[in-house]
């Protein structure tokens, strides 16, 4: 069998349309769960706006926990692959300013936005299944965030007097109260006004 028989092969062709269901189904729960949070959101609504049965869904995704934590997971790598566009390097400035693109991406994309938001709300409650989640998600962020600044103190890009921890920690709920405004009124500029609060902590523009 050439490769060209295997890509056109019956179970090559299996694979691909599950992966492009799942995909479909991943899209709609995000949706879903960035309209009505995770809890009002049923099963049954997302396999409707998949366009498939209940059963089909269940197929991918045998309880709900497990749509949402892929759910989280989709968002997660959406964000990984709009960091990894942006050709700066790995020193503090460049980071920040990655940063301010993915802001930038997340203005365009109020799906992904809506999700978190709703989500990472409701997941204050110890027994959300996406609590240990986000707990963990904001260590990460955060601890990133201060990592870039402290690199940047490094370079001297840093102005005296900035502590890296407690800088990182401010931007990072700053993202998050922007992306509430942004939501409710859609006018908000979450990249100028994320760019002014790094550049105020910089001894460089970004």
């Amino acid at each position: 069998m050439t490769l060209d028989d295997t890509a056109r092969s019956p179970r090559s062709g299996g694979y691909a349309n599950g992966r492009a269901r799942r995909e479909q189904i991943l899209d709609a729960a995000m949706a879903l769960f960035g309209e009505v949070g995770y809890r009002s959101a049923s099963l049954r609504e997302i396999a409707a706006r998949s366009g498939i049965s209940h059963p089909g869904l269940l197929h991918h995704f045998p309880t709900k926990e497990a749509l949402l934590l892929a759910t989280l997971e989709r968002r997660d790598e959406i964000d990984a692959s709009g960091m990894n566009e942006d050709g700066d390097g790995d020193d503090g400035v460049g980071l920040l300013r990655r940063l301010v693109a993915l802001v930038e991406l997340n203005s365009r994309r109020r799906g992904v936005v809506e999700l978190y938001a709703a989500l990472s709300a409701e997941a204050t409650s110890a027994d959300h299944p996406a609590h240990e989640y986000f707990l963990e998600r904001y260590r990460r962020t955060i601890a990133a965030v201060s990592r870039a600044f402290a690199l940047a103190r490094e370079q001297g890009a840093l102005r005296p007097g900035v502590d890296p921890a407690l800088a990182g920690a401010q931007l990072v709920a700053l993202m998050d109260g922007l992306q509430l405004q942004w939501l409710l009124d859609g006018r908000t500029d979450m990249p100028g006004a994320v760019r002014a609060q790094i550049e105020s902590q910089l001894t460089v523009p970004l």
